[in-house]
């Protein structure tokens, strides 16, 4: 299925976006990309998604299409498996660049998808991604299985409020799931 050309007016560009991008963590090396699609042909999630392509994702950083990029709900789609940076011929780290993306994303568009919110308001409530019912930690000793480890709530929660992380979760909107 062959894409479809879109058309791009000048005002929709940043030209300095690419280097804002380049100057974090992970992703210094997104100009390097030269588009030979590499990451997109060995990327899982892009053999069963026409909308996910990496190569897409380090094009329009290089371009300067900061609106389309950070508001696009596909950029979520990346599980991080890093397939994409263990094939690069460049280094570029694709899989970086999309979580340095990913966290422009939130605090320039104040949202997020839903499950990210629930999976981090869980970590500084329990310590835990996941909530643990009363009934799972009885079954594990009934089943003479160790208890799980001790975590500390209020370590996690210093340490979002720190970087800024409890404040976005708190102003975000959220977004229901990627399709």
């Amino acid at each position: 299925m062959a894409e479809s050309a879109q058309i791009i007016r000048a005002e929709e560009i940043d030209p300095k976006f690419k280097y804002v991008v380049s100057k974090m963590h992970g992703a210094e090396k997104v100009t390097l990309c030269f588009q030979c699609g590499t990451c997109t042909a060995e990327c899982p999630v892009s053999r069963f998604s026409d909308l996910y392509k990496p190569k897409r994702i380090a094009r329009m950083v290089q371009l300067g299409l900061k609106d389309k990029i950070l508001r696009d709900k596909h950029l979520w789609l990346c599980t991080t498996c890093y397939t994409c940076v263990d094939h690069c011929p460049q280094d570029v780290e694709i899989a970086n660049v999309v979580r340095v993306l990913r966290n422009i994303s939130i605090q320039y568009t104040e949202s997020m998808p839903l499950v990210y919110r629930e999976l981090a308001e869980n970590l500084m409530k329990t310590g835990f991604v996941y909530v643990i019912p009363e009934s799972r930690i009885k079954r594990r000793e009934e089943l003479g299985l160790p208890p799980l480890p001790k975590t500390n709530p209020g370590e996690i929660l210093k340490i979002f409020e720190l970087t800024g992380l409890s404040s976005l979760i708190k102003g975000s909107q959220t977004f229901e799931r990627v399709e």
